[in-house]
Parts: C-alpha cells; sequence; structure tokens
C-alpha cells in the first residue's frame, strides 16, 4: 500500500490527526495509516491496544463520523489503519472544514467553504435564492432577447414572445418559493455585477504576455456579453485573410470560429462566479487563451474531458436558459465540438491547462498563419498581374470598356469594375468623360 490521494502515513498519534480523517469525510474517503514513516517503513507504535479504544470515541466525539480503526502487525511491530469512508453530508472539526486534495489537507475558507457547502447540500451557485431582488429590477431587453433566440432556434413556441418574465423565469426553475435565484440577475439583470463581482468578459490583445496593446471590458447580461464578445473577437482582435471564390467573399481567420464560440459559452457556464474574477480572453498574433476560474468535478478527470467524456456545467441553470436560447446543442460536449472545429480547419487542438486557478483553453495557430499568409501572397501576385495586364490594355487602347477588359481578360464584369477600383482608389487611373465615348487616363508614374 503507498501513500496517495485516499493514504496517508503517520509515525505517531496526534489529536490533531482528526483534521486529516475530517478531510477524508469530506472527500472521497480514505485511510490514516499510525506507525509507518514518510517512507512506508513501519516504525510501530507504544500502548496499540489503548488507542484503539480511545481513537474510535475520538473521532465519533468530536467528528461525529463512525470509522473504521483495525490494529495491524508486521514484523512484531505494531501499527493502526483508520479507514473513513465519504460521507455526503459536511463534516468540521471544531468548526474548521477540512478536505483532502490530491496528497494534502486543506482547510477550505471563503468562496471555496461557500461551494464545498452547496455541494454538499445537492445546490450549485447559481441556485441560491436572492431574498432582495425582484422581477421589476431585471432588464425588459434581456427577456426579448432571450424568447428571440429562444424561439429561433425552435427551443420555445412562438406563443413566449408574449409572455411575461414571471412566466418565463417560472419556466426556467428561477424562482426558490418567492425568491428569484443568483442565475437570474446573471442572465437578465442589466447590471450583474451589482450583485455579483466579476460577472463580465474582459479581452486582451497582447504583443507579449506583459506587453497589453489594447483591451475591452463587455458588460450587461450574459447573452450581451457572449454576443458582444464574439463580435469583438471577429471584428476587433483576429485578422482575416480575405479570398474570392466567383465572386462571393470569403473571410479565412486563423482560428474557426464556432470553436472560439464553443470555447467561450465553456467559459461563461462553468465559470465558479463566487470567485469574483471575470472571463478572461487574451489575444496574441499566434495564438488565443481563454480563462475562467473554477475547477472540473472531482469525478471528472483531465483525461476523461479530453476522452469526449459529457459533464455537467458548473451553473447548470444558466446552462439551461442558454439551451433553451439555442446557443448550445447539449450539456457536457463543449470540448468534444471544439476539438472537431479544429480538426475540419486543420489547426492543432487546443491545450487545456487546470494550473492556474481555472480552466485555461489556449489555441494555436501553428501552420496556419504561414499557410494563410503564402496563400494571401499568392492571391495577391495573381491581382498585380490582372492589374499590369489592365494598364496595359488601357494603354494600348484609352477607350476600351469594361465588356473588352472581361472578354479578354476572362474574367468577370463585377471583378474587372473591383480591380478597376483598386487602380483608381491608389491613383494610376482616371475616367475621362462619360461612361460612352470617354476614355482612360492612365497614370505612366
Amino acid at each position: 500500500m503507498e501513500e496517495n490521494q485516499n493514504i496517508e502515513w503517520k509515525e505517531s498519534w496526534r489529536d490533531e490527526y482528526l483534521k486529516w480523517i475530517c478531510g477524508f469525510a469530506n472527500a472521497q474517503g480514505g485511510t490514516l495509516v499510525i506507525g509507518k514513516n514518510d517512507q512506508g517503513n513501519i516504525v510501530g507504535i507504544a500502548n496499540a491496544k489503548k488507542m484503539l479504544e480511545e481513537i474510535p470515541n475520538k473521532i465519533r466525539d468530536i467528528l461525529g463520523v463512525v470509522a473504521d480503526v483495525n490494529l495491524k502487525s508486521e514484523n512484531g511491530k505494531d501499527f493502526i489503519e483508520i479507514h473513513v469512508d465519504a460521507y455526503p453530508y459536511p463534516i468540521n472539526y471544531k468548526g474548521q472544514y477540512h478536505f483532502r486534495s490530491g496528497s494534502t489537507k486543506q482547510e477550505l475558507t471563503g468562496n471555496a467553504l461557500t461551494s464545498f457547502l452547496l455541494k454538499k447540500y445537492g445546490l450549485h451557485w447559481d441556485a441560491v435564492p436572492l431574498p432582495n431582488l425582484t422581477t421589476h429590477e431585471l432588464e425588459p431587453e434581456a427577456f426579448k432577447l432571450f424568447t428571440k433566440k429562444a424561439v429561433k432556434s425552435q427551443r420555445l413556441g412562438e406563443d413566449s414572445l408574449k409572455e411575461s418574465p414571471e412566466y418565463l423565469l417560472k419556466k426556467l426553475n428561477l424562482y426558490e418559493g418567492v425568491s428569484l435565484k443568483r442565475a437570474a440577475v446573471i442572465l437578465f439583470h442589466h447590471n450583474p455585477e451589482e450583485f455579483v463581482t466579476g460577472a463580465y468578459i474582459k479581452i486582451g490583445f497582447f504583443k507579449t504576455d506583459s506587453d497589453l496593446i489594447y483591451q475591452d471590458e463587455i458588460h450587461g447580461n450574459l447573452f450581451q456579453q457572449v454576443d458582444k464578445a464574439l463580435d469583438l473577437l471577429m471584428t476587433k482582435y483576429m485578422k482575416a485573410y480575405i479570398s474570392y471564390e466567383g465572386l462571393q467573399r470569403v473571410e479565412k481567420y486563423l482560428f474557426p470560429l464556432p470553436a472560439l464560440r464553443e470555447a467561450l459559452l465553456n467559459a461563461v457556464l462553468h465559470k465558479d462566479y463566487s470567485s469574483g474574477n471575470p472571463v478572461q480572453i487574451s489575444v496574441y498574433e499566434n495564438k488565443m487563451i481563454f480563462w475562467n476560474a473554477g475547477k472540473l468535478p472531482e469525478q471528472l478527470t483531465l483525461d476523461m474531458l479530453q476522452q469526449k467524456h459529457p459533464s455537467i456545467p458548473f451553473n447548470p441553470l444558466i446552462a439551461t436558459a442558454f439551451f433553451r436560447a439555442g446557443f448550445i446543442e447539449a450539456w457536457g460536449r463543449g470540448i468534444e465540438k471544439i476539438n472537431n472545429e479544429c480538426l475540419l480547419a486543420n489547426v492543432p487542438l487546443p491545450e487545456i491547462n487546470l494550473s492556474f486557478g481555472g480552466m485555461m483553453l489556449t489555441f494555436f495557430a501553428g501552420e496556419r498563419i504561414e499557410a494563410l499568409e503564402t496563400s494571401e501572397k499568392t492571391r495577391e501576385k495573381t491581382r498585380e498581374k490582372t492589374r499590369e495586364k489592365i494598364l496595359a490594355l488601357m494603354k494600348e487602347n484609352p477607350e476600351i470598356n469594361m465588356a473588352e477588359l472581361s472578354e479578354k481578360l476572362g474574367l468577370t464584369k463585377k471583378g474587372i469594375e473591383w480591380q478597376i477600383k483598386k487602380l483608381k482608389d491608389i491613383g494610376v487611373i482616371r475616367r475621362m468623360g462619360a461612361d460612352k465615348g470617354g476614355y482612360w487616363l492612365v497614370n505612366q508614374k
């Protein structure tokens, strides 16, 4: 038996080790071995039989739990194994709540304690009632936005457009008796930060990790935040490579937009809103990082997450509203969808990191940026050659018209018009006279 998340070795008994038993009971259960050193070697204990009587009583009287305490012997040395099961309700040691995480014991305080207690009582952060919040304080436009999206996604019927906010809130299970739940603030209040610190999204463009070029903060109800954040990413923070397929203008980005959208939704639905930290998006020339406070459920490992394992969102009530509004297709499939979109776009799968007090999802451009830049350079060379041919034809025949240029160059009339506009914009050509009977003046310089 080796020391691990569920096993702890101690050379001798001290009453403070009741904290370790408390930590096992609040986590996944475990075994405390008295009489072994840190290397797992048996050192033995004195008065083993007396301890066998005292320890169970102390555990029962101070912690209020029943543990399986056994006396063992090996090579003539006694040691005690204390087995404790995981308890469905919170266990405290003299008012302190301890928790076994990895191979260490932690005392839970602040937001961590709040989250732990809610979970033990079968509650989520977004389900806690806010007694002083009334429906009149919520934003009518937020309800209109929600119902419009829900009807469009066919998750609600057309009649929902006429329903009252109270009806929609009940439909989304956002009442606890006569009190609204926290999720209602995040979803439908014009300023959620009035109730929840850090309930916004922050985007920044970085030249290096320490060199922030510009940034934006996105506030308002969560539906608006997601829409505005995606719009800003596309219009301000990401470079688009432009090409044309026939007359159709095609914009290609370094990262697939459906994957970025899913990453943002994953961040807002799994965020620990009690942390006071906003969702953060860091954009670089060749990568993009999404970060949200919080951690995975205990039973869900990073490997399981990457292997398409579904998980319940950290905020199920908020997730339900986003599902009804058509933002997400199903719970717990965000990472799978992100990976699929990256595979389709031929970009590397994002890297997941849980080491910074939350979940960090990093997209890398990899070879895609070089491929798009090479493609863009190739297209630009082709356009330059086309413009050179147009100029040559205009010099040869200043009265040549659009139809004749189109026929000689094998391009559509729209294509010729686009090229001529570019030549006019940079001052290379001018149209003299009317469309009919006029001529082209080419700047020889």
